[in-house]
């Protein structure tokens, strides 16, 4: 007489484990995360101003950029002018109260231009802006003789 334990049995599967589809789900957004972002300042080229105090880049939700050509760029779309641009910014901040901005402007173009721009933002209801630039190599502080 053949006695069966309970752990011999093979029934049915009750469960199903999810832990390992999200895991991947999660990944996968994380990557999505990483490469939308870089898709979207690669499209746009712009030789940057550098400074040895800049910092890491600012993660915002709008990105405000002048190319050397001039063209004015909200969030990589190009727009027509400051009053489109404006009009971008405010729905920009009715959405959010918090957003926040960060200006770039190509090296060449000229300093009244990235004003502008500061205006726009500040008088759009942004209060949170900041420059973009690159880092530079610190300058070497080698004194005489040595």
């Amino acid at each position: 007489m053949a006695v069966q334990s309970e752990l011999d049995d093979e029934g049915p599967l009750a469960s199903i484990n999810i832990v390992p589809f999200v895991d991947i789900v999660l990944v996968l957004l994380i990557i999505f995360m990483l490469t939308s972002a870089a898709i979207v300042k690669a499209s746009l080229k712009v030789e940057l101003p550098k400074a040895a105090s800049g910092g890491t880049k600012v993660e915002s939700t709008l990105n405000l950029l002048y190319d050397l050509r001039g063209h004015l760029f909200v969030n990589g779309e190009q727009v027509a002018d400051l009053e489109a641009g404006a009009a971008l910014v405010r729905a920009a901040v009715a959405e959010s109260p918090t957003t926040q901005a960060v200006i770039a402007a190509d090296e060449g173009v000229p300093y009244g231009k990235v004003v502008e721009l500061i205006d726009l933002v500040k008088q759009n209801g942004i209060s949170t802006f900041a420059l973009d630039i690159e880092r530079r190599a610190p300058a070497s502080t080698s004194t005489p003789g040595s």
